[in-house]
């Protein structure tokens, strides 16, 4: 079964972690598998092109079916194997309706944070405007506080009581900010959130190889 499927990913990106978690939550271990280096620009490969040619990872495949959207390949693992392993789609409406708000809503939450990030990491510290960061800080730090309100009403994960598609395709986001400073003590419940699905075994087993060497990031400490 996963012997016939392969995936091309990058050490710390969440769309190739996404893929990788919903791999071991559904008992899908044992698939094909090649890392590559973003800093070597090994993206732009040919091995790479000839799966997604956008020249971006995750390329990912399985059987004869190309998916290199990570929403698109969870979906896809959640339906194909929907009796095999954790069951990430809830039967109720309810918690149906709280898990795809979530899932889509996320991207705002990750524009936010590319904005700030991406202007702190590629516009040159001479040609910052202090209006511009102070503008994205706050765009940013609105958002959290509404996912900081979300996650006290549920108190478990982001659809309620169950772990659901929405945290498989989320926690990535929200580690990747803990990972680049995020302060603890100014958001409890996400932090609570994070501290809790790190310890997850499909999570465990999937952490980005390049942050266990523990490199202390910074950019996000003001948010």
């Amino acid at each position: 079964m996963a012997k016939d499927m392969t995936l091309l990913w990058g050490s710390g990106s969440p769309p190739c972690w996404r893929i990788q978690i919903i791999l071991e939550e559904k008992q899908l271990q044992g698939y094909n598998q090649k890392q590559f280096s973003f800093e070597k620009m090994e993206h732009k490969s040919q091995e790479v092109l000839d799966m997604n040619p956008r020249g971006q990872l995750p390329a990912f495949k399985c059987g004869k079916h190309i998916l290199n959207e990570s929403y698109a390949a969870c979906f896809f693992l959640e339906n194909q194997y929907k009796s095999q392993g954790t069951k990430l789609i809830p039967d109720s409406p309810d918690v149906q309706a709280l898990m795809y708000q979530r899932m889509f809503e996320a991207f705002t939450l990750v524009e936010k944070m590319v904005g700030f990030m991406y202007y702190n990491f590629f516009v040159p510290e001479g040609e910052r405007h202090d209006s511009a960061i102070q503008r994205k800080r706050e765009d940013l730090t609105t958002e959290l506080k509404l996912w900081e309100g979300y996650l006290k009403k549920t108190d478990s994960f982001l659809a309620g009581k169950e772990y659901t598609l929405a945290d498989v395709l989320v926690f990535p986001f929200i580690a990747y900010m803990f990972h680049y400073g995020l302060c603890s003590e100014r958001y409890p419940a996400l932090t609570k959130y994070y501290n809790t699905l790190k310890e997850r075994p499909s999570i465990k087993a999937t952490w980005p190889p390049y942050w266990h060497k523990l490199i202390e990031q910074d950019t996000l400490k003001t948010v």
